[in-house]
């Protein structure tokens, strides 16, 4: 249909009293398609303000008041850095959860306890990017009068992507690592059956280009070679993964990521190494927050609530300048950008160099998002 054909149609709409038709027929016209993405999955290009707009409604609906602004502001960038697997794709989730009693949409973050440069707070399982912006926000404040902050936060729920926040630490010029654990989804090493988490861990170094402008390090990853919002993708597009990324129904490494679905038995990242490291975080972060462990939260993803989450910040301006801290990142990523590529005519990246590119292309061009996500995003809305 064209515009013309597509205008009178939302006439006809409107003449009807058709409210949610009409949205419909602005989301058409206002975003535009890029190609289809696999077999399954099409693309759309919207422009950001538009897709951030639109989630500040959503979530305006579901109760979260004046902090909607924020909250749509962290899961838009979501977005448009390209992780579509835990920006807009997963607010049908969050609103169920919310709707289920599981995350109350008014909860705030509340300090309980600190000692020096460590601070416990609960997040009274509220919004989990809010609270976990929060806890980066004031782990920021220490580190700028220690040199070093520390926060760890219990009773939260899912902080969505993890990367916002070691982003949001870098871009402010302080380095940053920060985890949670999550429900148990991923099996330990020797094991068939999940009793550790795919617990997400982020670190962010702060870098400056040539005109000042930030361009940090960022590393978001998962204790699994794919996490399960990236299996998920690669299910709904039809591909198989490039690499083995779980065991199937006989016990044998595969690439077709419906079959990691089914067992559960994702791959750690490092084999063993990763198993072990999963495990650690996740007790370390219950340690500290005085919260959930991993064994603690119910398996079933509707209920995956209090958990419990570690936010290190740390200031290297108060040991060097910045400009030695620009020098140093990109003698770094000079020397990796030297090493011989397996493809010709590509160039190993650091990690956060992938994430720059999108974020450039998404302002751009315009935020691509699955078509899915987005009829969803438009229902919620209506």
């Amino acid at each position: 249909m064209n515009l013309g054909g597509m205008l009178q149609q939302g006439k006809r709409g409107l003449a009807t009293g058709s409210v949610y038709r009409l949205r419909m027929l602005s989301a058409a016209i206002s975003c535009f398609a890029i190609g289809a993405l696999g077999s399954n999955v099409f693309m759309l290009r919207v422009p950001f303000e538009e897709l951030r707009a639109r989630i500040e409604r959503v979530l305006m609906t579901l109760g979260l008041g004046k902090r909607s602004a924020r909250a749509a502001q962290l899961i838009a960038e979501t977005d448009r850095d390209g992780v579509r697997t835990h920006g807009i794709a997963r607010l049908p989730r969050f609103a169920e959860m919310v709707g289920l009693g599981r995350i109350d949409p008014r909860a705030e973050p509340e300090r309980l306890a600190g000692f020096g440069a460590m601070e416990r707070w609960t997040g009274h399982r509220g919004p989990g990017n809010l609270a976990a912006y929060a806890a980066m926000t004031r782990a920021m404040e220490l580190a700028s009068k220690n040199g070093i902050g520390a926060v760890a936060l219990a009773n939260t729920t899912h902080w969505l992507r993890g990367g916002s926040y070691g982003w949001q630490a870098a871009e402010a010029g302080f380095a940053a690592m920060c985890w949670t654990n999550t429900l148990p989804n991923l099996p330990p090493w020797g094991a068939t059956t999940p009793a550790v988490g795919n617990n997400p861990l982020v670190i962010g170094v702060p870098r400056r280009d040539a005109a000042g402008r930030s361009i940090p390090i960022v590393l978001d990853i998962a204790m699994s070679q794919f996490s399960y919002g990236t299996l998920s993708a690669y299910r709904e597009r039809g591909e198989q993964l490039p690499f083995p990324g779980g065991f199937d129904e006989r016990g044998e490494l595969t690439r077709d990521p419906a079959a990691i679905e089914r067992t559960q038995r994702a791959l750690p990242i490092g084999l063993w190494k990763g198993s072990g490291l999963s495990f650690v975080l996740d007790v370390l972060a219950a340690m500290l927050a005085d919260g959930r462990a991993t064994y603690e939260i119910p398996a079933d993803a509707l209920q995956e609530v209090g958990q419990s989450q570690i936010f290190l910040a740390l200031a290297p301006s108060a040991l060097t300048s910045m400009e030695e801290i620009d020098r140093i990142a990109a003698g770094a990523i000079d020397f990796l950008h030297t090493a011989t590529p397996i493809e010709p005519g590509s160039i190993p990246r650091y990690p956060g160099e992938g994430t720059l590119r999108i974020r450039e292309e998404s302002i751009r061009l315009g935020v691509a998002v699955d078509d899915p996500a987005w009829k969803a995003l438009l229902e919620l809305e209506a």
